[in-house]
């Protein structure tokens, strides 16, 4: 029997302007970003609507802007009747299945991304951590090589395994410029670093972790209403407690995409809709296994149209 997947999209995914549709078109999708104004206390909207980019790209914005817009999509989806059987995200995205689940509110989930993103930020002094792709390597000489990198000139650790020959390593400046200059002697093709704020999902990222566990302390959990692939094992949960340690866990462990999607299509997963801003998903998708089929719904449009494939 067919199976439905909705997947939603971390940080990168971002764009000024993401959204404004479905704000414009359906007064269900206006209100996610109206509570999100009220919640944080700012206008997130405007700053999603109109920029200017670089304030859009700092991490505190971008989690609470990325997840505003992929619930507003998501409300748009649920009052069509479509009811996935798994949901999963990609890093932050990862809050948005939650709350697709039911396991957090958007309020509280909202609130939160803020938060980790701070977190995120202020956990590691800027220049002192960096993150590089790394393009047609095996994972395990990758994992490999950052061991014997660590262990000899700094710490670097594989960060997000987002499809066969994309991984992303993340650590200290002198580990990642490690992998940089040694990468092709374990076969890969290209190592490119990324402009980014800090070493996310390495162990540099423990002291944000114990912060973010604070705050997920005092909040509400409740079980899945729906399968959550957890990006930290790749596994699904539904119990409120271990998503709770997972979330914890997933700041400073890697992202383990390509194994998710892999657990789903194994759990009979046919359909996959990437779910808010952007395609980076969908494309991750089609190169795990170009069988499935996956449909990127970052638009009003997009959706309307996949409602009509569904009617023929």
């Amino acid at each position: 029997m067919s199976k439905l997947a909705l997947i939603f999209p971390g940080q990168g995914a971002q764009s000024v302007g993401m959204g404004l549709d479905a704000y414009k078109a359906e007064a269900i999708a206006k209100r996610v970003f109206d509570k999100a104004d009220e919640v944080l206390g700012y206008s997130l909207t405007d700053l999603i609507f109109q920029g200017p980019d670089d304030q859009l790209k700092l991490t505190y914005h971008t989690q609470p802007a990325l997840l505003t817009t992929s619930i507003a999509y998501y409300e748009l989806l649920r009052t069509a009747g479509i009811q996935p059987d798994y949901v999963a995200g990609h890093s932050l995205g990862e809050y948005s299945a939650l709350v697709v689940a039911g396991v957090l509110s958007f309020e509280d989930a909202v609130r939160t991304v803020r938060l980790r993103g701070e977190f995120m930020d202020q956990a590691v002094p800027a220049g002192l951590g960096a993150m590089a792709a790394v393009l047609g390597a095996e994972r395990e000489a990758l994992t490999s090589l950052c061991a014997a990198i660590t262990r000899d000139i700094g710490v670097v650790e594989l960060a997000n395994v987002n499809c066969p020959g994309q991984i992303v390593v993340s650590g200290s400046s002198e580990g990642v410029q490690a992998v940089v200059e040694q990468g092709k002697g374990i076969g890969a093709k290209r190592v490119i670093p990324l402009v980014v704020s800090g070493p996310f999902h390495s162990s540099m990222m423990k002291p944000a972790a114990v912060k973010l566990s604070e705050v997920l302390g005092g909040l509400t959990f409740n079980n899945a209403a729906i399968p959550v692939i957890a990006n930290v094992n790749a596994e699904p949960v539904i119990q409120a407690d271990i998503i709770r340690d997972l979330l914890v866990q997933q700041v400073y462990s890697p992202v383990l995409w390509e194994d998710c999607i892999n657990r789903m299509i194994a759990d009979g997963v046919d359909t996959f809709l990437e779910v808010g801003s952007g395609s980076v998903l969908t494309g991750l998708v089609k190169k795990i296994n170009k069988d499935v089929r996956c449909h990127t719904l970052d638009s009003v449009d997009a959706i309307n149209a996949y409602q009509l494939t569904l009617m023929k």
